[in-house]
């Protein structure tokens, strides 16, 4: 089972590099985007700043050491501040921006996370999972982050496409699993209805925001939902959660605290 944090808020690690054993197996570090600069030059940025800024040394060095020791480091591209537009825009460019990224990285990047939160062609979509897994080969992990909804139901998600057709197409055994963000209905209801619309349940992961779980008491709810969702579902993807720092059971000192607790449940 995948136990996932994302990290955008870099606060440093430390509290997964002090354990022994860590107790989660992924990492993905948001967010990729990309645009122009004031003289016109484009950008990859990871978050504000190039992947290459000194902001990112220490971080680049503390998910090495986490690489080197079984945690997969993956990096995830859009989400809520967009990349896809300007990707598309000009692809050829940009996309070259994002292999080269990930090619000088590739000691630690082993895997994207495609969240896509604006309007986009599914030709194109296609288009960028052949190329990274031409690109990367079969052993570089592609995944997407949608909506627990646009799972459940083959209604058009934030991208404006149905996933049902890109999973079903030609690049669909390309998507290694989804990121389903069940953001305010986390419950084996929606997981259900996901398996039953479908997907397998090893390709789905249980995608936790913070906000939702502000309390002891509301995540040992979330926690009693996936010992009944690994009960019923014994091989199922796993689970993820937005975002490493104030990660539940809401101890901002010890985010290592939520995988631990995954962990044993």
């Amino acid at each position: 089972m995948k136990i996932i944090y994302y990290y955008q808020t870099l606060v440093g690690l430390k509290s997964i590099l002090d354990e022994e054993t860590p107790t989660c197996t992924h990492i993905i570090l948001s967010s990729i985007h990309f645009g122009k600069n004031k003289d016109n030059s484009p950008y990859i940025h990871l978050n504000d700043h190039s992947p290459d800024d000194s902001t990112f040394d220490e971080c680049w060095k503390e998910l090495k050491t986490l690489s080197d020791r079984g945690v997969v480091i993956m990096v995830m591209m859009g989400g809520a501040g967009g990349a896809y537009g300007d990707l598309f825009s000009n692809y050829d460019l940009y996309y070259g921006l994002l292999k080269n990224m990930i090619s000088k990285h590739s000691d630690v990047i082993k895997g994207i996370d495609i969240d896509i939160e604006e309007g986009v062609e599914l030709n194109n979509v296609k288009k960028l999972i052949q190329n990274i897994h031409d690109d990367f080969g079969e052993d570089f992990i592609v995944t997407m982050a949608p909506l627990g909804g646009s799972l459940k139901y083959d209604s058009p998600g934030m991208g404006g496409f149905v996933y049902k057709d890109l999973y079903n197409s030609e690049v669909g055994k390309y998507i290694n699993w989804f990121n389903g963000q069940y953001y305010g209905s986390y419950t084996i209801y929606d997981f259900m209805k996901t398996v039953q619309n479908g997907y397998p349940a090893e390709k789905i992961v249980m995608g936790m925001v913070s906000g939702n779980f502000p309390t002891k008491s509301s995540f040992n709810v979330a926690l009693e939902t996936i010992k009944h969702i690994k009960e019923k579902y014994p091989t199922f993807g796993g689970v993820d959660v937005w975002e490493y720092f104030d990660s539940p059971p809401g101890d901002k000192s010890d985010p290592g605290e939520w995988s631990k607790e995954m962990s044993e449940m």
